[in-house]
């Protein structure tokens, strides 16, 4: 299974902000994608079924948003370890 975290963002975005500080705290590592820098990154996020920002992926698993949904991703990342 790929463990490899990624975070579809914007700057001023203070969901995406609050998802890459919890990543952080929890001593995941992950990779910054700003959808608003390149289209491509939009188009992935749709590819996912969404529209908007934060989207956080891991293989195929992708979550919207900060809610329980992205505790619960952590959680597999950490005992994917």
């Amino acid at each position: 299974m790929n463990k490899h975290v990624i975070v579809y963002t914007t700057n001023d975005c203070i969901e995406c902000t609050l998802v890459k500080q919890v990543l952080t705290q929890e001593g995941i590592p992950f990779e910054v994608r700003d959808v608003s820098l390149k289209s491509d990154y939009q188009k992935e996020v749709e590819k996912f079924g969404f529209l908007g920002v934060p989207v956080t992926v891991v293989g195929e698993r992708a979550v919207k948003g900060f809610t329980n949904e992205l505790k619960e991703l952590i959680d597999f990342v950490k005992i994917r370890e």
